[in-house]
């Protein structure tokens, strides 16, 4: 069975590494949706891409959420958390963006120069 103490411990040990991982992660996953989406990809696509953008968020929050749980309330935890949910907020528009602008008849055409 999963013991979340024993999760949130090694998450609050292992802290540097995981926040170095994360950040740029969350980063690099929330802008390539964002190019992605303006460069009007298919759906295919997009999912990917916005999936492991949303895992890595949601595990970022969690991350901040074992700190929140041991009484740490400093700066970067809020910084960390409001990049996480920046994050989650670009990739669910990016989806609905896509899902409603699709069905215009100029979204998915492609200019060329």
């Amino acid at each position: 069975m999963l013991d979340f103490h024993t999760l949130a411990e090694f998450s609050r040990i292992n802290c540097v590494g995981i926040c170095a991982f994360l950040v740029p992660a969350n980063l690099i996953a929330t802008l390539l949706t964002i190019i992605l989406t303006a460069l009007r990809r298919p759906i295919s696509q997009l999912q990917p891409v916005v999936g492991i953008a949303i895992i890595s968020a949601v595990v970022m929050v969690l991350h901040v959420y074992s700190w929140f749980v041991v009484g740490v309330v400093m700066a970067p935890t809020y910084i960390l958390l409001s990049l996480a949910i920046t994050c989650l907020v670009v990739n669910f528009a990016a989806l609905i963006f896509h899902k409603r602008f699709i069905r215009h008849s100029g979204f998915s055409k492609t200019y060329q120069l």
